[in-house]
């Protein structure tokens, strides 16, 4: 998923659509797992969502939080928005740590195999009070990418809830391909582009509220959106996208590409260096 604010990164419907993509979900088969007990294997098949996940301590996501604090605070004064941190691994060598943390990259790997490429990092940071809505959509209608196997690890930096918009899935949707949406425009509150109507048809709702440090994972069909925060606290979370190294992807997005585990044809996957920026 991308906001609005990012879109002029982002291939427009029809670019996607002229590139012929396999979407499906693609069931995780792991006989041995590292990280994950088989039952959770067997529930992302059925729900294609698992959380939460414990991955950083009180001490650690409290650090990491007053990085993004300065990188926010950076990054409004030069007049851009708190969606508009995008990409951020390819420009802060904080954020490809995380993106390649070995702990988190277990994990993503018991779900996607040996080799595995880390391709995303978006803040979504809802300011309190700032009304927008995320509507239900599935991630993959806006990436280049095929097949269809890409995930996200959402790592909450601030604690996440009702109250101040977490994110809501309907588990089991994934496993319906690519879902028919509508054109949203942004002046009605959504700051995504489309939206897809009766979601319940799809699945069965859930709220998944996270505490700082922990996460939560989706697959790249799975419906999803959240509601705005309306509440008096911030609530910001880090979305880090995977793939395995046998995705292909277009447009240039390849070029985001760290091979987080195991390898990959450095001609797909250029494998993008650590910046040096912190």
């Amino acid at each position: 998923m991308q906001e609005k604010s990012d879109f002029a990164i982002i291939p427009d419907q029809n670019s996607i659509k002229a590139i012929e993509r396999e979407i499906r979900f693609f069931p995780a088969a792991n006989a041995s797992p590292q990280m994950l007990a088989e039952d959770q294997i067997r529930s992302w098949n059925t729900d294609g969502y698992l959380g939460p996940i414990d991955f950083y301590s009180t001490e650690e996501i409290n650090d990491i939080r007053d990085y993004f604090d300065a990188l926010l605070s950076d990054t409004l004064a030069a007049g851009r928005d708190s969606y508009s941190i995008s990409s951020a691994h390819l420009k802060h060598g904080r954020v490809w740590d995380i993106l390649t943390n070995p702990k988190i990259v277990a994990y993503v790997s018991d779900l996607l195999g040996q080799n595995v490429i880390g391709w995303g990092s978006h803040f979504f940071c809802k300011m309190p009070g700032d009304g927008k809505r995320v509507d239900w959509h599935q991630d993959c209608s806006y990436w280049p990418m095929t097949p269809t196997k890409a995930i996200t690890v959402w790592l909450a930096i601030d604690d996440a809830d009702a109250a101040n918009g977490c994110m809501e899935v309907y588990n089991g949707s994934h496993t319906h391909g690519l879902i028919d949406f509508e054109s949203s425009e942004a002046s009605a509150g959504n700051v995504l582009d489309q939206s897809i109507s009766h979601p319940e048809k799809y699945g069965r709702h859930n709220l998944t509220p996270l505490r700082a440090g922990q996460a939560s994972i989706h697959s790249d069909l799975l419906v999803h959106g959240s509601s705005p925060n309306d509440s008096d606290r911030r609530r910001c979370g880090l979305t880090l996208r995977y793939c395995p190294a046998d995705v292909n992807a277009y447009l240039g997005w390849n070029q985001k590409g760290v091979v987080v585990a195991g390898q990959a044809d450095v001609a797909a996957w250029p494998n993008a260096a650590r910046p040096d920026n912190p």
